[in-house]
């Protein structure tokens, strides 16, 4: 009995102890369960690592383009100076006809019209040259002059609208117009401005330049700087084009030109006096390889932009222009065509 009061004693000491050390497995499944209601702590960084930035976000800024000056749309007065017939057709008001108006046709006829879109006034009046039997100068690849004219008449008037400018044609499809219908259209609505579009034929030779051509009016300052910046523009333009063997007469330039009598050699530009005129000869179409150039789309837009800056810098700015000449004489008449002999008017309703 003595004996074993010592072994109970050791094995009541082992079972206390056990309690007193809390290793169940209980308590080990909660020591490895991360209390959510305490942070994590980081690691520590060590000392010698290196920290990637993240790039501030960077805003480009892209120059805006150069604003481009806003040309004034023609008032008006609500008498109708010019009409466009049903097919489109710009004639000149003669009078009124009933419902209709009475009007001087292409070929320079008269002639009623029982309705159409009047217009009583223009900022521009553009003039695509030729048209109908005759075509101008014609290309080695069989680009026509009336018909590149057009297209680059066309386009400047699109230009020139985008800048709030009321913009006429003197011919919209491929008829004849004679010199005088187109001259009635001008002197009608009296425009700042008016330009005869061209693209010549038969140059006196090479050149190591573009042969661009721009007369004015010998009379009028403001025909002579709108001529100078025409061809200021349209030089520079066309310089920009490499490689390409010029051909021009040898007085290029911008310039006058007169008559026997003294006066203005170009129809265009005698029967519009009182009315800033040009006429422009961009290239030379009976040179293959500006002919070339010529039926080239972006070419053609450019040419037309290249007018528009023009009339928007004579319009808006003081410019004088630039490549004035001295024209030398010519005593040939200015060209065939023009007159109404053998014309036939396009419909006209």
């Amino acid at each position: 009995m003595t004996r074993r009061t010592p072994a109970l004693l050791l094995v009541l000491v082992l079972l206390l102890g056990a309690c007193a050390s809390g290793g169940g497995d209980d308590d080990l499944a909660r020591s490895e369960s991360p209390d959510s209601s305490v942070p994590e702590t980081a690691a520590p960084r060590p000392e010698n690592a290196t920290t990637t930035a993240v790039p501030e976000t960077t805003t480009t800024t892209v120059p805006a383009p150069p604003e481009v000056p806003a040309l004034p749309a023609s008032p008006g007065d609500g008498q109708a100076r010019v009409v466009v017939t049903p097919t489109g057709v710009v004639a000149a008001v003669l009078g009124l006809e009933g419902a209709g108006y009475r009007i001087r046709t292409p070929c320079g006829r008269e002639a009623s019209i029982p309705g159409g879109a009047p217009i009583s006034g223009a900022t521009v009046v553009l003039d695509p040259g030729h048209g109908g039997a005759e075509p101008g100068a014609v290309g080695q690849n069989g680009l026509t002059e009336k018909a590149l004219n057009l297209v680059i008449a066309e386009r400047t008037k699109a230009a020139l609208e985008t800048q709030g400018a009321t913009v006429v044609l003197t011919r919209t499809a491929d008829y004849r117009v004679t010199l005088g219908a187109r001259a009635d259209i001008v002197r009608a609505l009296g425009p700042p401005v008016f330009v005869s579009i061209h693209h010549n034929g038969g140059s006196d030779g090479p050149s190591d330049k573009p042969g661009t051509e721009t007369f004015f009016q010998i009379a009028s300052p403001e025909s002579r700087r709108l001529a100078g910046l025409v061809y200021e523009e349209l030089f520079a333009l066309f310089s920009t084009y490499e490689g390409i063997p010029w051909q021009a007469d040898t007085d290029a330039g911008a310039k006058s030109r007169p008559n026997s009598s003294g006066g203005d050699y170009y129809g265009m530009l005698r029967l519009t006096a009182g009315v800033p005129s040009v006429l422009s000869e961009a290239l030379f179409l009976s040179n293959p390889p500006e002919a070339e150039l010529l039926a080239r789309l972006d070419v053609q837009q450019a040419e037309a932009e290249a007018l528009a800056r023009a009339v928007t810098r004579f319009l808006t700015t003081d410019d004088p222009g630039s490549g004035f000449t001295q024209a030398y004489p010519r005593t040939e008449p200015a060209g065939p065509g023009g007159g109404s002999t053998g014309c036939i008017d396009p419909p006209l309703a």
